[in-house]
Parts: C-alpha cells; structure tokens; sequence
C-alpha cells in the first residue's frame, strides 16, 4: 500500500444520528451543530447545500477502497481520492462531503456552483475548512466538496 502523508485518526465513537435531505447521517456533536448552523446561513443567503456523505467507519473506507480495486482502478489512483482506513478525516465525523442542486456529487464541477463560492467566503465562519484545496500538500485530489470542522479553523 502507498505511503500516505495523513494523520491516522481513531474511530469517532460519541456521534450524532440526524437525517439531511432525507438521508441519514452521523456527525460529531460540535460538528453537527455547525453544519446546522451553517446550513440554515447559507439557506438565508439563496444557497442550498445539502450532505452527501459524512462519518465513515473504517470498514466502511475497506468497502469503498475494495470496490474500487474490484472495478480495476489502480492502487495509485484510489489514494489520491480515497484515504487508506484509519486516514479518512470521515472517521472523525467531522468531514463532510458537500452538494448542491444541479451539480453530480463528488465532482470537480462542483467548485462552479454558488454553493462553493458561498463556503469559500463563509465556511470558517463556522469552524470548516477545504481540506483538499488543488496541489494539496497530501497529494490528494483537489475535492471542492469535501470540508472539515475544525474547532481551531
């Protein structure tokens, strides 16, 4: 397996379950109460966002790595877009990977939405980062989608 640059992250244990466009989900509380919080701004401003992924165990990251070794994509491009078990800030509950109306999620497309340019001014208002901006230095690709509660943000 490839070195990765991450930090290894424990499993979050203490989560909140919460339902998001129907969805369920499970975020760390501090987490979740910003993601609230900066859902309802960002809905005061005309802008909808929505989760489309959040807390993942570290099986659930096998799962994710194994079926894309299954559909033959190379060890090297996996882990430029999925982080090995115990690497994923997903663990933390803390990640959130984030759309919005008329983009597809996960997609690079995604930083031409008014949602991206909202969090971009926004997001650190409410303890979240980009994680993954373009020529990170985790070597990862750049995922305009995915975005981090940091309390020190």
């Amino acid at each position: 397996m490839q070195k990765f640059p991450h930090p290894r992250y424990l499993a979050q244990q203490n989560l909140i379950e919460f339902k998001d466009e129907g969805r369920s989900f499970q975020l760390h509380p501090d987490a979740f109460t910003a993601w609230k919080k900066m859902k309802d701004a960002a809905r005061s401003d005309g802008v909808r966002l929505y989760i489309v992924s959040a807390f993942r165990s570290f099986k659930r990251q096998s799962e994710i790595i194994e079926q894309k070794r299954e559909k033959g994509v190379s060890e090297e491009d996996i882990f430029k877009v999925s982080a090995p078990p115990g690497s994923s800030e997903h663990h933390t509950g803390k990640a959130v990977d984030i759309n919005t109306d008329g983009y597809p999620a996960l997609e690079e497309d995604f930083e031409k939405s008014e949602a991206f340019k909202w969090l971009s001014r926004h997001a650190k208002n409410f303890g979240f980062r980009l994680s993954y901006p373009k020529e990170n230095r985790f070597g990862m690709a750049y995922e305009p989608w995915h975005w981090f509660y940091d309390e020190s943000a």
